[in-house]
């Protein structure tokens, strides 16, 4: 047998291998989703994400200052708001749960990338992302919404906003709505291709955000969140929000939907997020649990994968463990 080249003489030693390696992760391409709760002093574990917590503002903020400590410069915040209403009225507070918290991390740690969630679920009675208004979910009302949450966290100090309602136009009208009360450099990281999947079950028993069966209540989020079937309506939508200013544009989940962040990859000059969802992370950890993978290396496989696939930036619940892993 002749063979002129041979493949395998540049897999023969984890030096050369390392050489030769085409994609790699660094503690700088992660951002950690976290989740903040009223009170003091505590950490509450999420029952359907193991690992992860509830924290009140001042533990969330000893939390950070770990991270930043294994070189994570961002983190993206979700409320747990014990009071809600059918207008989520709390979403706009300037002295509310998400608001504290973005001003005591900015204390203790200026250069940290603070982002915030932009949506109304875990502020509404119901648990959609958009206000209910004659069992429908009213678009342009919940983006007026959006906006005034999205100053709101602005005039707390965040960095960057990011709107995860899938409401159309909730990009330029949030862009502009900062831009007018002098907040141009706050960021938009817009979830542009956000799927009606059933991998964010855990996030939303971490938050009570699920929607409520109820009459006259639309029983799922299929009228804004995507169509897992489409991918020509997924470039659609980022190149809508990237025209409306987006900064960087978001495929949710990951996983399932790698085609999808290749293709905004080749068709967009911005950077590209994904989210590592909590479906996602539950799946390496049950498995891990089971005996039937190696969660280290399941997890690495599985961001090297969102990386390869042309994800500037992961949005996981594994940040902290791959920083520990990638520092030691």
């Amino acid at each position: 047998m002749d063979l002129t080249y041979r493949p395998r003489r540049l897999r023969r030693t984890e030096p050369v291998r390392t050489l030769v390696r085409e994609t790699s992760l660094a503690v700088g391409d992660f951002i950690y989703p976290m989740f903040v709760t009223n009170g003091e002093g505590r950490r509450e574990p999420i029952d359907s994400m193991p690992g992860q917590f509830r924290h009140t503002v001042d533990e969330l903020v000893t939390e950070c200052k770990e991270l930043w400590d294994l070189g994570i410069g961002a983190v993206n915040m979700f409320g747990y708001s014990e009071e809600r209403n059918e207008k989520a009225t709390m979403a706009c507070d300037d002295d509310g749960l998400v608001q504290r918290a973005i001003r005591a991390l900015k204390d203790a740690l200026p250069e940290l990338c603070v982002q915030t969630d932009l949506a109304l679920d875990p502020y509404t009675t119901h648990g959609h992302d958009g206000l209910v208004i004659d069992g429908e979910i009213a678009n342009d009302e919940s983006v007026a919404m959006l906006c005034n949450m999205a100053l709101s966290h602005a005039r707390a100090g965040v960095d960057w906003v990011t709107p995860s309602d899938m409401m159309d136009g909730r990009v330029g009208a949030i862009r502009n709505a900062l831009d007018d009360e002098g907040f141009e450099q706050v960021s938009i990281m817009a979830y542009s291709a956000k799927y009606a999947s059933c991998f964010y079950g855990p996030f939303r028993g971490a938050l009570k955000s699920a929607p409520v069966k109820q009459s006259g209540i639309p029983k799922d989020k299929k009228t804004y969140q995507m169509d897992p079937a489409n991918v020509r309506e997924a470039m659609r939508e980022i190149a809508l929000d990237i025209e409306e200013g987006a900064d960087v544009v978001m495929v949710k989940p990951a996983l399932p939907y790698l085609d999808v962040i290749a293709k905004a990859k080749e068709a967009f000059d911005v950077p590209i997020a994904a989210y590592n969802v909590s479906g996602e992370y539950g799946m390496v950890l049950a498995a891990a649990d089971k005996g039937w993978a190696d969660k280290d290396r399941a997890m690495v496989e599985t961001l090297l994968g969102i990386k390869r696939a042309g994800a500037d930036m992961i949005l996981t619940y594994f940040a902290k463990d791959m920083a520990k892993l990638l520092t030691a």
